[in-house]
């Protein structure tokens, strides 16, 4: 859309919507729980704020790429078509510029006040989001989901190497339940709109093999990610309360992944994508409740 085309002029709702806030809290909640997992008590106050805040700057930044490069795409589909760039209330130009502004005070702030280590990690996730995703992936392959997946699982990573400004094992076991949570998740919305992502040509798996192929897959995808949510029990990163909890809430997305297979419940789609935000969020909560109600001796990735 041309800045001729614009409609009115953009207020700081538009701004925040470019950001896509709710996925970004998603992502800091993440961020914010990988930081305490990797400490035996709390984390540092400054380490806590201005890590997080140069995380999601990053984050909103990659986002509002994800605006610009999808605007055609957005005011094609019903649950897109009433973003800042599709109905034009904002630019092009005012959207790339405050890209731009967001990642580099994000990169400013982790380079100064954090490491160097969580910079670039950060950086190489907002360009695997917004370019390799966005610009490729997405448009490329109905796997595209799948692999660019890792991009929005790095979160509890950058909230560990923040605070320690070294990779550990627990924290790309984290890195691992998101990035099997993803496609699950993911296509489960997918069969929902498939209509639409058919419509623009995105080659989401519904689209491209059909919703029966999907929903087996998802299935598939949802035994393994709870297989890999045993794991933090298993190499004693966490305790009973964290399994008790991993094995209620996998259950409930067993439940809803045999659901679709079914195929009796027109609403199971979307119950489905909802259940599974529900359940990253309560399961990376319950697994900071564990990890200070059960404290492992040794367990933690921290670097005095």
């Amino acid at each position: 859309m041309s800045e001729m085309q614009q409609t009115g002029a953009a207020t700081w709702r538009d701004y925040k919507e470019l950001t896509k806030p709710n996925v970004v809290l998603l992502m800091i909640l993440t961020s914010v729980i990988g930081m305490f997992m990797a400490v035996p008590g709390m984390v540092p106050l400054r380490v806590l704020l201005l890590g997080n805040l140069g995380i999601a700057l990053c984050a909103g930044a990659a986002a509002a790429v994800n605006h610009l490069v999808d605007q055609r795409v957005d005011q094609k589909m019903a649950r897109t078509r009433k973003r800042p760039l599709a109905q034009g209330r904002v630019g092009n130009l005012q959207a790339g510029l405050f890209a731009l502004a967001l990642g580099a005070a994000g990169m400013y702030i982790l380079l100064r006040w954090i490491n160097p280590l969580t910079a670039w990690l950060t950086l190489a996730s907002l360009v695997g989001y917004a370019f390799v995703y966005t610009m490729f992936l997405k448009r490329a392959t109905p796997q595209n989901i799948v692999i660019g997946g890792l991009a929005g699982a790095a979160p509890p990573l950058l909230g560990w190497t923040a605070v320690t400004g070294e990779i550990h094992g627990h924290a790309l076991l984290l890195v691992l339940i998101i990035f099997a949570w993803t496609p699950p998740h993911f296509w489960a919305l997918a069969i929902a709109r498939r209509e639409e992502y058919a419509a623009v040509e995105i080659p989401m798996l519904p689209v491209t093999h059909g919703v029966a192929f999907t929903k087996l897959h998802i299935l598939l995808y949802t035994i393994i990610m709870f297989l890999i949510t045993l794991l933090p029990f298993a190499t004693r990163m966490s305790g009973p309360l964290y399994l008790l909890g991993a094995v209620v809430l996998g259950g409930g997305f067993l439940f809803w992944a045999v659901e679709l297979l079914r195929d009796r419940n027109p609403k199971a789609p979307m119950e489905t994508f909802r259940y599974s935000i529900i359940y990253l969020m309560a399961l990376f909560v319950i697994m900071l409740i564990d990890h200070y109600l059960f404290p492992i001796q040794g367990s933690g990735g921290y670097a005095a």
